[in-house]
């Protein structure tokens, strides 16, 4: 049975080391990514089963990376959760708008982000590889 492979998009290390302690401590695979341009190439080669996505990013702005990602057919089922200081309800609309699955807004409930998580890739059971996940 393969692990779910979570990839992990933000800027601030500490937001990366508490998301990644928590996922991994949930059994999945954790890999990150520090800008936008780092994104877009590790869910390329990678093909995660979800990403965690922050919108204020260096290189490449979150929103751009997942408009990126949707374009691509190696990517366009990658199932998307915003984590992100844009706290307004036109960021929210927008952030779904370009694609992403869902939105939750910093400071955050790691443990509520888990269970997103979890719920997500319920919802999408099939990596988007087209394998199984278990």
């Amino acid at each position: 049975m393969m692990r779910p492979r979570i990839l992990i998009v933000d800027d601030e290390p500490d937001i990366v080391e508490l998301v990644s302690f928590n996922l991994r401590a949930e059994g999945y695979e954790v890999v990150t990514a520090s800008n936008g341009l780092d994104a877009v190439t590790q869910a390329n080669s990678l093909i995660p089963d979800l990403i965690v996505l922050d919108l204020m990013l260096p290189e490449m702005d979150g929103l751009s990376v997942c408009e990126l990602l949707h374009r691509f057919p190696t990517t366009a089922r990658i199932p998307i959760i915003m984590l992100t200081a844009w706290t307004s309800e036109l960021s929210r609309l927008i952030g779904l708008d370009y694609g992403a699955e869902d939105y939750m807004t910093k400071p955050f409930s790691p443990r509520e982000l888990v269970l997103r998580v979890k719920k997500t890739l319920q919802a999408h059971p099939a990596r988007p590889d087209g394998n199984q996940l278990n």
